[in-house]
């Protein structure tokens, strides 16, 4: 169950060819709304009306906090940020890749990488968001990409996963660790796995699949069979 103050989404982009669905999470707070990740050109528009759907606007927006730099999570922050004022948040080792000091991890050297913008705010695991769904944490979970995080919110037992898990399985259970090819050092993945594992969690969102009724259990049992 999504927690009161939380609001989770689901975008649709074209992508590589393909239909790609995406679900970014607004969290409610005292100074505005916090964005957990963006999605790709094309999002401010979809944004704008999912927030409207919940009585709210672009203009509620004070802060994007982006779980980790891949284009599908931060491409859009360029278009959105000129649509309104936004304080940028994300890991310090994510930072370089988003202002555009480097390339992207899993980008092509060759290739045009989505338009750099300034982190305002840099990162380093275990800060607390008051929010109003109670303190969010920041948790470190590298591996997908190096500064990955997940949030926390221990007071409603969920967790805003980002790439760290996923939810878009094939099979019969869709909910699942990270995915191989997408994910460099799958051996500092699963550890981060373990990690989130060791949280007392009741309901799972990833940005890939959406929301999962999988907590703590469920986790564990991946990084279990993964970390083999």
């Amino acid at each position: 169950m999504t927690p009161d103050g939380v609001h989770t989404f689901s975008f649709e982009f074209e992508f590589g060819g393909r239909e790609l669905t995406v679900h970014p999470t607004a969290v409610e707070t005292d100074h505005g709304l916090v964005l957990l990740d963006v999605g790709l050109p094309g999002a401010a528009g979809q944004l704008r009306d999912a927030l409207a759907d919940v009585g709210r606007s672009l203009d509620d927006l004070s802060m994007v906090l982006l779980t980790h730099h891949d284009g599908d999570h931060a491409a859009g922050l360029a278009e959105l940020a000129g649509e309104t004022p936004l304080i940028v948040v994300t890991h310090e080792d994510e930072a370089p890749y988003v202002d555009g000091r480097r390339h992207p991890v899993k980008a092509d050297p060759d290739d045009e990488r989505y338009p750099p913008e300034t982190v305002d705010i840099e990162l380093t695991g275990g800060e607390t968001f008051h929010t109003a769904a109670g303190p969010m944490w920041v948790v470190e979970t590298p591996g997908h990409s190096p500064g990955h995080v997940a949030l926390y919110f221990p007071d409603q037992r969920f967790l805003v996963a980002g790439d760290a898990l996923t939810n878009d399985n094939a099979g019969a259970d869709s909910f699942g660790g990270p995915k191989p090819h997408f994910t460099p050092e799958m051996d500092v993945a699963i550890d981060s796995v373990g990690r989130l594992a060791e949280l007392d969690v009741e309901t799972t969102h990833c940005y890939h699949g959406g929301t999962a009724d999988a907590g703590t259990e469920r986790i564990a049992a991946i990084y279990d069979e993964r970390r083999s």
